[in-house]
């Protein structure tokens, strides 16, 4: 189903100026979701060359990320007030809004990684092993994102739920790199270096969560209730369950 179709569709409110302005500003909000994509391969190759400069680059373009959730979210509150939406309107502009909220928090996420690879220096002790598998996650955040927008822009529960399932890759590689870091060596700059990468993976898994998030986010748009996924939310057994969200937890 289309955008246009579903804002249309449950409220029948017949508004023809309303229907406009939900339809460009769900276009602007999942816009805003490429704009984290390019902040996340800038984010992937500086991993993978350890860029201080790339970094510096990624946290300068953070602007266009607010910039642009500072534009939608305050045209959705004066749509809230002067158009006074009802029905399905009413919860697609809720959802706009938590979609919103989880792309201004990635694009904070890739700042946090670009703030952390200067921390060790331009020639850091870094170990093949935990970089390769922090360009992985990198690539498959920015995968995850695109399938969250697609399957947000095209009211998609199939391909919102399947987010759960590509997310426990990322969780995977993060309890990897978690290890990796802990053995890297003994010495105290490379101990450094593999705690700020543990930082690095850690950013880069919430990631993932916001773009479940905005699955769920698809499913009550298109059904009117809300739906928490329930892989995402429960902790994987074990002492080193960083990979998934407990109950209760808040999004930093």
């Amino acid at each position: 189903m289309s955008p246009a179709s579903s804002a249309e569709g449950p409220s029948g409110t017949g508004r023809p100026h309303l229907q406009a302005q939900l339809r460009r500003l769900e276009e602007q909000t999942l816009g805003g979701l490429d704009l984290v994509v390019e902040q996340l391969e800038r984010v992937g190759e500086a991993l993978a060359n350890q860029d201080i400069s790339l970094a510096e680059l990624v946290i300068a373009n953070d602007d266009k990320v607010d910039g642009r959730y500072i534009e939608v979210h305050q045209s959705l509150l004066s749509l809230l007030a002067l158009q006074a939406p009802v029905a399905g309107d009413l919860r697609l502009v809720a959802a706009l809004l938590h979609v919103l909220r989880s792309m201004e928090r990635m694009g904070d996420q890739c700042v946090n990684i670009a703030k952390l690879l200067p921390l060790s220096g331009h020639n850091p002790p870094a170990k093949a092993e935990v970089v390769e598998r922090l360009v992985q996650m990198a690539e498959a955040a920015k995968v995850e994102t695109l399938q969250s927008k697609a399957a947000f822009a095209n009211r998609d529960i199939d391909l919102a739920e399947d987010l759960v399932r590509r997310d426990r890759e990322i969780n995977r590689l993060n309890r990897e790199i978690f290890h990796l870091a802990l053995e890297a060596g003994d010495d105290h700059d490379t101990r450094e270096w593999g705690m700020h990468m543990i930082l690095v993976a850690r950013a880069l898994e919430r990631i993932g969560d916001n773009a479940v998030d905005i699955g769920e986010q698809t499913v009550f748009v298109v059904t009117g209730s809300f739906t928490e996924f329930s892989d995402s939310s429960h902790p994987i057994p074990g002492p080193l369950a960083t990979g998934s969200r407990t109950e209760g937890e808040s999004e930093p």
